[in-house]
């Protein structure tokens, strides 16, 4: 079973990189900052081109450090975060269930992917804003047959109200360990050894006052 790290000094066994994808508004960040800090905040502000968040974890004994890439959902920007796809070891793409196009978009962002990122990479569907049952325009068992159709393990959850987060990241973070088989830090592995991960490119972000409570939940 996964659990926080309660040392952080201690260095970690691993690094896997995690690129998460989306429309703009369907909640990534606030999924991220959800499994990473146990926060939400109604005010988020949008990502512009690219930032990363981290989290320690234990996975079958080992120390992983999670570096999570949250990816801007604005189409200008797509070309531009395309260029950090490349090492990845998982994907999740987002959709907002209250959202149709945002569904209906998941395919033309795999597709993206696909054509720059090895076939081995664990792909993880999220349908996000799962509380906003009454609002609901993609029913569970679409998300669940895209998902097969597009070889992805699949979840849906509630960045606000920490519905489902923690399983699906474990989830995700178990398959990748268990296809890379992960079994000593000085073995081969396509999960990188975190002395050899430690470069990375944060972006800036731009508020955004407008951005109402139903947008980043």
């Amino acid at each position: 079973m996964a659990q926080y790290d309660l040392n952080p000094g201690k260095e970690a066994d691993y690094t896997c990189k995690i690129i998460i994808l989306g429309d703009k508004g369907v909640g990534k960040t606030c999924v991220i900052q959800r499994f990473t800090d146990n926060v939400f905040s109604f005010n988020q502000m949008p990502t512009i081109t690219m930032d990363i968040k981290s989290r320690l974890l234990y996975v079958n004994g080992k120390l992983c450090k999670l570096k999570i890439w949250d990816t801007a959902g604005q189409e200008r920007f797509r070309s531009i975060t395309s260029n950090y796809y490349r090492g990845s070891h998982g994907v999740i793409v987002v959709y907002d269930i209250t959202d149709k196009k945002s569904f209906e978009h998941v395919t033309r962002w795999m597709d993206n992917f696909d054509q720059l990122v090895k076939d081995d990479v664990i792909r993880l569907l999220i349908g996000n804003k799962s509380d906003l049952k009454k609002e609901r325009m993609v029913k569970e068992h679409q998300g669940q047959k895209l998902a097969k159709e597009k070889r992805m393990l699949f979840g849906e959850t509630s960045a606000k109200e920490n519905i489902n987060i923690e399983h699906v990241f474990m989830k995700l973070v178990k398959e990748i360990i268990d296809k890379n088989g992960v079994k000593s830090p000085h073995q081969s592995s396509a999960v990188t050894n975190t002395k050899e991960a430690n470069s990375v490119s944060v972006c800036d972000e731009v508020s955004n006052p407008s951005q109402n409570n139903k947008s980043c939940c």
